[in-house]
């Protein structure tokens, strides 16, 4: 064929489509752009400004902490007894909360996520109000509830002798309820992105609905649990309000590592560097331990 045949060819090719061919362009040219766009455009100055403003304000204090810390000291101010008692106790206290609230955080979010109830939604809210009440509020109402003179304490006292205020299982109780919500949190966003139809399959080959849920279940939102047990350990180990409120500060007894700190402020600035250098450390850790579940990076 000669040159103007093809020419009416690919024209009566082009109204067949719609329009004209486009070749497909592979590895760009100087006018391609790539990625998302805007994304490397500059960024505008008022934007700029107080997002490093912002960004300087969250840093400093941590970046004033690493470099106030008693490096040369540290190993000592970590191993006094003092320090190691609080150590121990928050690590043993954050510990158990975190398994109660497993035991009945899972079973919680499953009701949340699988059933359908008369003022569910009124129950999710309830079971997030420790996430925005403040820790010392829930203190008192935990005083209120389980005291000695509270309205199941003074039953557990008379009937049981058992006595939770100023106590260590009193630490335990005051960390589950400011924990045990971000557990939940995590496992009902697991279970419903799960399909409940793998569980069906199994209700409908003869299994319970129990076995259905640890055989079945269990396996897929484990992913979920473990973020969710991450959050509520640390939630724990860093709580202060509602510990000093139901609990007290007793050393070796309940006083843990953010009320040591507090306390060691006032007589021994070193020892408080030090305890608050292991809560941070306790936080980066949880940050990357959650990195791939929360945080995803443009490439």
């Amino acid at each position: 064929m000669t040159e103007p045949a093809l020419d009416k060819s690919a024209a009566g090719a082009d109204r067949l489509t719609g329009g004209p061919r486009r070749r497909r362009v592979r590895g760009g040219g100087p006018g391609v752009r790539r990625g998302v766009p805007g994304l490397r455009r500059g960024v505008p100055l008022p934007l700029l400004l107080p997002a490093l403003v912002g960004l300087a304000f969250l840093l400093l204090p941590l970046i004033a902490l690493l470099l106030r810390a008693p490096w040369r000291s540290l190993p000592e101010q970590l191993t006094s007894p003092e320090v190691w008692q609080a150590l121990q106790l928050s690590l043993f206290t954050a510990t158990a909360a975190t398994a109660v609230s497993l035991v009945l955080g899972v079973p919680l979010a499953w009701l949340l996520a699988r059933t359908e109830f008369p003022g569910r939604g009124f129950v999710r809210a309830l079971v997030t109000l420790p996430l925005v009440l403040p820790p010392v509020v829930g203190g008192v109402a935990l005083l209120l509830a389980l005291g000695r003179n509270g309205v199941v304490g003074q039953w557990l006292d008379s009937a049981f002798g058992i006595t939770l205020p100023f106590t260590t299982a009193g630490v335990v109780v005051a960390e589950t309820f400011v924990a045990m919500p971000f557990l939940v949190i995590s496992v009902e966003g697991t279970l419903r992105a799960a399909d409940p139809r793998y569980e069906e399959a199994a209700t409908t080959l003869g299994a319970s609905r129990f076995t259905a849920f640890r055989r079945v279940t269990l396996p897929l939102i484990a992913p979920g649990i473990a973020a969710g047990s991450v959050l509520a350990w640390a939630r724990a180990l860093g709580e202060f309000g509602a510990t000093i409120t139901f609990a007290g500060n007793f050393p070796g007894r309940t006083q843990t590592m953010p009320l040591a700190v507090y306390l060691a402020l006032q007589s021994d600035p070193a020892a408080a560097i030090a305890l608050s250098l292991v809560l941070l450390a306790v936080s980066i850790a949880v940050l990357a331990g959650l990195r791939d579940r929360w945080m995803t990076g443009v490439s």
